[in-house]
């Protein structure tokens, strides 16, 4: 089968940082679903894989955690799909990637796709909201409610990197299934349109201090900050803007945090991974697929769309590349996909 790899862990501009290669097909065992591959879509991790993860010697590593694909076969412990299922998933840092034609992926973090989006439009959305799901939900438990709900919460949630790739399916599902106050935050005139567009109801220049801007809209504190990018730059601010008791998540890797800030107010602190359940194989690791269910009923309904900002054609080597770029300069707006070999 076709598939994009690398031997060593190279900058993107190196020739062979990603490479065309071709790889036995994979077979589907006990809870796995043979994938043949649509669409994917590249997130940071990729990069940072590409960047710090060399592969076993002589051996080939596949990135790539978003795909669409059909099932083409099934392991034997399989309860949820059937060959010819339409799927959407992220996948599992432990196995190869879905930069290939033919992938298999454990059934319980393997979602059905939306029916109503493209291939492409679908591949955007498994990785990040997985992620954007567990921090709403899960890690700064706010009350989820029905979409059709008028009710208005005092929760006030601050999204750091709102434009970005969690950052556009968290904007949503904070806006639709919540009766939280949301506050993104943008510093370009594009990406500003781009997070009003998905629900913000405020949105502030995070190239500005924050707290004159968030006082100025005269809402009250905030309660809960999802933190996505620069953390330990902000640090500070979270702690000055907060509310008592209030709750802090983050899905970046700062070099370093002073949890002590965090005392007199009790702020609390929580990380997300959304690959935490399929890397240690969780007890409750169907979770996700449920997870990943329920927000593909709610694109089908309308009320969540499709955070592609852009498409860059034909899985290969040359594309992918460019994809890696982009996300390297952190200028990307939504999520970069591609289709089809």
């Amino acid at each position: 089968m076709k598939a994009i790899g690398f031997m060593q862990s190279l900058p993107i501009s190196d020739p062979l940082s990603l490479i065309d290669i071709e790889l036995p097909q994979p077979i589907a065992s006990d809870h796995d679903l043979l994938v043949r591959v649509k669409s994917i879509a590249v997130n940071p991790v990729d990069c940072k894989i590409r960047q710090n993860v060399a592969p076993e010697d002589g051996q080939y590593k596949v990135l790539g955690w978003d795909a669409v694909g059909e099932v083409v076969a099934i392991g034997g412990s399989v309860s949820n799909f059937t060959p010819g299922d339409r799927v959407f998933y992220a996948g599992d840092l432990n196995r190869q990637g879905s930069n290939a034609e033919y992938q298999v992926v454990d059934e319980r973090i393997v979602g059905n796709k939306p029916k109503s989006l493209s291939d492409s439009e679908a591949a955007a959305l498994p990785l990040t909201t997985i992620t954007a799901w567990e921090l709403l939900f899960e890690r700064l438990a706010i009350k989820q409610q029905h979409p059709e709900s008028k009710e208005q919460s005092s929760d006030v949630i601050l999204i750091v990197g709102a434009a970005g790739g969690v950052g556009s399916i968290l904007v949503q599902l904070a806006s639709v299934l919540t009766g939280a106050t949301v506050i993104a935050t943008a510093s370009r005139e594009s990406s500003t349109k781009w997070v009003k567009k998905l629900g913000a109801d405020y949105v502030v220049d995070h190239s500005k201090p924050l707290q004159a801007q968030i006082e100025q809209l005269n809402i009250g504190q905030v309660t809960h900050v999802a933190s996505l990018t620069h953390t330990d730059s902000y640090l500070d601010s979270y702690v000055e803007l907060l509310a008592p008791m209030g709750k802090i998540a983050l899905i970046d890797d700062p070099k370093s945090v002073d949890i002590s800030k965090l005392k007199q107010k009790s702020l609390s602190l929580h990380w997300e991974f959304m690959f935490t359940r399929s890397m240690f194989k969780s007890a409750d690791i169907i979770e996700q697929h449920h997870l990943l269910n329920k927000v593909s009923e709610l694109i089908d309904q309308g009320y969540i769309q499709t955070t592609v900002g852009k498409n860059l054609g034909t899985i290969n080597a040359k594309n992918l590349k460019a994809a890696h770029q982009a996300i390297e300069a952190g200028t990307s707006i939504g999520k970069i996909v591609l289709e089809g070999f």
